[in-house]
């Protein structure tokens, strides 16, 4: 052990350590997670593409009794009759006392609208697999019998619909074609699941899509007879303590306690520490700034934010040189940028297609980031001057 280093100095670095990771452990647990980057998810807190903020402020503007549930399901009224639950993508796997509940709440004269695959898991007695690949084309889907959902709505559309298997109750498919079912209803009980394949019709890029609108309304009914609990506790917003210390200043304490550790270390060290000489790094080599800022990706993992800061600059350079809306759907641009460049545009929309999906993929495997990186980064040279182009070159490769 050091001689300048005595028990006492000892007992409190060692007791301040400790201290710090026991209280950097309790911020960190009872933290928000950091935002990601995607198009968003059905929520009806999210004003993105995928959101659905406009759907429930607009059940709200229209008289209906809507809230928002971030209790567990157990937690639901016990009489059910008239009201509706309105599962949409979740993104947590349910308990089974919370299936249970859902189960009740269906079975006592209420209804489940439930969508995507993952929602088949929460919902009674129905099996359904996620999308293979997803596309960002909607689709059309007729109406296959006349019923009230399908009222005013002859044809709606879809994106990326995942696939229907199976269910132990006799069911109605209500939108389908080519032996895909798009949704369907079966009762449960005293009550009613009605699934959808996909949550576009209700979000915000697509709800005012074809008729996707009015299915929306004849699934929730009138507004007299439906109190309409839109969940967003499978969505990660509950009502528990943690959340209530997530959105409070315990995060920014936790901050100024680290910053307050670190003072502390630093004066310590300054004042018992060794003396040496500082090291000296070389600041000659031109790749220095590429290095550390491919270290800093590395470190943090952050490989969709990589695949998105090279998606969004190429799709931008690209809507600029074809006079394109900055809005413009994929197959539109790539078969514009096919016409105008001679480009082969199934490879195209293939590259834009799958980074899209990799900037919403947490778990993005690095290789197929640095691939997709590298095809973006060639679009980008084919648009821009050789010499602007090699200035531009992502800083991870």
């Amino acid at each position: 052990m050091p001689a300048f280093l005595d028990s006492r100095d000892l007992r409190l670095l060692i007791g301040s350590g400790v201290l710090m990771i026991v209280l950097l452990g309790l911020t960190f647990a009872v933290g928000p997670a950091p935002p990601q980057q995607s198009l968003g998810f059905p929520s009806s807190y999210s004003s993105q593409w995928a959101g659905a903020k406009a759907a429930f402020l607009l059940l709200q503007e229209q008289g209906y009794q809507v809230e928002r549930w971030e209790k567990s399901p157990e937690d639901l009224p016990g009489n059910s009759e008239g009201a509706l639950l309105i599962l949409a993508e979740p993104t947590e796997r349910g308990s089974e006392s919370e299936r249970m509940a859902i189960r009740r709440f269906v079975s006592g004269g209420g209804r489940v609208l439930a969508i995507g695959a993952d929602a088949a898991d929460l919902a009674p007695d129905i099996d359904a697999s996620s999308a293979e690949e997803w596309d960002p084309q909607p689709k059309s889907y007729p109406a296959l019998l006349p019923s009230p959902i399908t009222r005013d709505a002859p044809e709606i559309s879809m994106v990326a619909p995942d696939t229907f298997t199976s269910s132990t109750h006799p069911w109605l498919a209500l939108y389908g074609k080519e032996g895909q079912v798009a949704a369907l209803s079966y009762p449960v009980g005293k009550g009613e699941v009605i699934w959808w394949a996909s949550a576009s019709p209700l979000t915000n890029g697509s709800i005012r899509d074809k008729n996707n609108l009015a299915f929306f309304l004849n699934c929730v009914g009138a507004p007299s007879d439906a109190r309409v609990y839109w969940d967003e506790y499978f969505h990660g917003d509950r009502a528990s303590l943690a959340s209530y210390f997530a959105n409070g200043p315990l995060p920014w304490a936790g901050l100024q306690i680290g910053i307050a550790f670190v003072a502390i270390l630093f004066t310590f060290s300054r004042r018992a520490g060794a003396v040496r000489m500082p090291a000296t790094e070389s600041r000659l080599s031109p790749l220095e700034f590429v290095e550390t800022l491919g270290d800093l990706y590395q470190s943090a993992h952050a490989s969709p934010a990589a695949v998105s800061v090279a998606y969004r600059r190429f799709r931008l350079a690209l809507s600029r040189k074809l006079a394109a809306p900055a809005k413009a759907k994929l197959p539109e641009l790539c078969r514009a940028a096919s016409s105008r460049f001679g480009w082969p545009e199934e490879p195209l929309l293939d590259t834009l297609a799958r980074s899209e999906r990799a900037m919403r993929n947490i778990s993005l495997d690095d290789k197929e980031a640095l691939y997709l990186v590298r095809q973006l980064h060639d679009y980008s040279a084919r648009l821009e001057p050789r010499h602007h182009a090699e200035r531009e070159i992502p800083a991870w490769i």
